[in-house]
């Protein structure tokens, strides 16, 4: 599980600061909605190492990691702009989560395969990113989340620019994903719609703290 207790963090001395209590189990969907501006991306942020607290703990299954470094963390992050290299291929860009290096062959090329089938890629591992569709693209940063093995899968947004029908369809994807690797993910969105189709969980960000909604 996934723990914050009482983090709190202020932008400056001038802001209004934020107070974060939330706990999410391994296998459920945390929804974060909020107007812009609201401090969903510093939630995001905190929890993923990016911004350190002023007071308040994290934990990662009752091991403290607010001090820990991002990419010392059981967390990855799947933005809205996917930060893929459109110039390679997609097992490239999925090998990349687990070997800078990207090797042409070897363990993490057959891990990348077994993850790219997971998402319904299989068909496309040597096609280049910059040639495939918006969704598929989506599936590409996912798969690279998943092959990270990482614990807690922060969602940023990702699916705001799709069509209804792939987003639909990624929705559904997540839903599978926490379901059968039993990760902690937290979606941070501005569609209330996408929390009733597959959040287990639901707050609002408002006035600096997480308000829980009604599913």
């Amino acid at each position: 599980m996934l723990h914050l207790d009482a983090v709190c963090f202020q932008h400056t001395p001038d802001t209004d600061p934020y107070r974060f209590n939330l706990s999410v189990a391994r296998g459920t969907i945390t929804a974060i909605s909020g107007r812009s501006g609201s401090g969903k991306s510093t939630l995001l942020d905190l929890i993923a190492g990016f911004l350190l607290p002023s007071s308040g703990h994290l934990y990662w299954h009752d091991q403290e990691i607010t001090a820990l470094a991002p990419d010392k963390r059981p967390v990855t992050t799947v933005f809205q702009k996917n930060n893929l290299f459109e110039h390679r291929n997609t097992v490239d860009n999925v090998v990349v989560g687990i070997d800078p290096s990207v090797p042409s062959a070897g363990p993490a090329v057959a891990r990348a395969r077994e993850i790219l089938a997971s998402v319904g890629l299989s068909k496309f591992e040597k096609q280049r990113v910059s040639n495939l569709s918006g969704g598929q693209q989506q599936r590409v940063a996912l798969a690279r989340a998943l092959i990270r093995a990482s614990g807690v899968i922060l969602l940023d947004e990702p699916f705001s620019a799709l069509d209804t029908e792939t987003r639909s369809h990624m929705l559904s994807l997540v839903r599978q994903i926490a379901d059968q690797s039993s990760r902690a993910i937290i979606m941070v969105t501005h569609d209330i719609n996408d929390s009733k189709a597959i959040a287990d969980e639901h707050f609002h960000l408002a006035h600096g703290e997480l308000q829980p909604q009604a599913r």
